[in-house]
């Protein structure tokens, strides 16, 4: 079709085999032998919305910025869908063997057409390496002290995983699971949480069984287009909200490509607000944005946002434009080589855990959890929904509520239903999420998703803050507790 359509090179990836982040990496980075550019990219992921014979892909595109398409351009494509009457496509080129390293050059219907198949990582690597402090990285995990483990579900981050973290970093050939990129995934989920991430749970000491083996120091898992990530300390799992705040809170110091200063920091308004506490404490800029990493893109292209999460466990920095699971494992590894640096032969590293708890005894702790009630009647999901738009009219009757339900709960000072209006271009995000607002700065929020006639998805965000650094290691069942007693 590329051909067809007076497309003159086409790039792809060894193997077909790209990572989102490294998509956008080659976007930004690449420059052929000819100086040329990328003008942009199609990614095909079993990570976004399904397509394909037996939707078990999805086709994105990416712009010359490296991002995800905004909704203009979107929404352009899809009008074009409803009066397209054909296509073109050049159906005598031959096959291009893409495990080879290499250009080949054809004479298409527009003219020369050339199909260059280049090494997938290289170009990802080199940026990483500009980054991060690979040499300080590669003492930690060379320490004997120091044990490491990472996952990658069989997905796509296999084909960067030997590269970076054996090859470039040191790292034992031992310390990778399930790094063979398989179609299927190998018969797994490609989700990089606590239910589907199994294996490495279980090695990380948080499964059901005790294992006698002493647990890894430092692991993680990516999902299967490699954009998102876990981060778990020895018996210990980060939550994604709270390891994009301990990223910002460390990234001057433990990071060499931010130790000029961070621009900013963004999350999605679902996202806990434990990045908010960081942005006053450190007088950063904030932001909070509706869900869709496309937001993020264009803070960071007006040089306004450094490093940005979500809940759903994304995470990145302006390196690139989009959320990138390798380089926050690489964020992580920094920040413990950096609390580690003067202390590998001392009697006991700096933990996960010793960071995180740290972290909340100077910014206290956000209690968060997330239901997901799915395929419910779209018509009565849009009737709770506009039922609590109109209850948060009275905020008086509200509270008595919630007070009648549990009196140790604070008052609602303020909800409202999230609205953003983009500081860069101006456009419009509306009907993004139902909030409300709790005097102690925690949270209740509503989503809606999937409208259609199958059913829709109802998402509730149950937030509960802590500052008093006596409380911040309670179970998190245990503080939210008040919280859902009253829904």
């Amino acid at each position: 079709m590329s051909a067809a359509n007076g497309v003159r090179r086409v790039w792809v990836g060894q193997n077909g085999l790209l990572s989102t982040p490294a998509v956008s990496a080659v976007i930004r980075e690449r420059v052929g032998v000819d100086g040329s550019k990328a003008t942009g990219a199609f990614i095909l992921t079993a990570s976004h919305n399904p397509g394909g014979p037996h939707e078990d892909f999805g086709i994105k595109y990416n712009m010359e910025n490296g991002g995800p398409a905004p909704e203009a351009i979107t929404d352009k494509i899809f009008e074009n869908t409803k009066t397209i009457t054909e296509y073109l496509i050049a159906e005598d080129l031959p096959n291009i063997d893409i495990s080879t390293i290499g250009v080949a050059n054809f004479s298409g219907p527009e003219g020369q057409f050339d199909v260059e198949v280049f090494d997938s990582a290289s170009d990802y690597v080199k940026l990483m390496k500009s980054i991060f402090d690979f040499e300080l990285i590669r003492k930690l995990l060379s320490s004997s002290k120091f044990t490491f483990c990472y996952d990658a579900l069989h997905g796509v981050a296999g084909a960067y995983a030997h590269r970076i973290f054996v090859e470039e970093l040191g790292a034992q050939e031992s310390s990778l699971l399930n790094c063979v990129p398989k179609e299927d995934f190998g018969g797994g989920h490609p989700d990089p949480n606590l239910t589907y991430a199994k294996e490495l749970v279980a090695r990380m000491g948080l499964g059901k069984s005790d294992s006698a083996v002493d647990p890894p120091e430092f692991g993680a898992a990516a999902d299967g287009d490699a954009d998102r990530n876990m981060i778990l300390g020895k018996r210990f799992f980060v939550t994604p909200s709270d390891s994009v705040a301990i990223i910002a809170a460390n990234a001057v110091n433990a990071i060499p490509y931010f130790s000029s200063g961070l621009k900013g920091v963004a999350r999605s308004m679902p996202t806990s607000a434990a990045l908010d506490v960081v942005a006053k404490n450190l007088n950063l800029k904030f932001f909070e944005v509706p869900t869709g990493w496309k937001f993020f893109g264009n803070l960071m292209d007006a040089g306004l946002c450094s490093i940005c999460g979500e809940e759903s466990f994304g995470t990145g920095s302006d390196h690139i434009r989009e959320k990138d699971g390798i380089w926050a494992v690489l964020a992580w590894l920094s920040i413990l080589a950096f609390k580690n640096k003067e202390n590998l032969n001392g009697d006991k590293l700096v933990t996960v855990e010793d960071i995180v708890r740290q972290h909340w005894a100077i910014y206290g702790r956000h209690y968060y959890t997330r239901y997901d009630y799915e395929n419910v009647d779209a018509g009565a999901a849009k009737d709770l929904m506009a039922y609590l738009v109109k209850l948060q009219s009275s905020l008086d009757e509200i509270n008595s509520s919630v007070k009648g339900a549990r009196s140790d709960v604070s008052n609602v000072v303020n909800a409202d239903e999230f609205e953003y209006k983009d500081p860069v271009d101006g456009s419009v995000s509306k009907h993004q999420g139902i909030r409300f607002l709790f005097e102690d700065g925690s949270r209740l929020v509503f989503r809606l998703s999937g409208t259609g006639s199958e059913g829709a998805t109802i998402r509730l965000y149950i937030e509960q803050y802590e500052k008093d650094s006596s409380k911040t290691g309670r179970d998190s069942q245990e503080a939210l507790a008040p919280l859902v007693s009253i829904l």
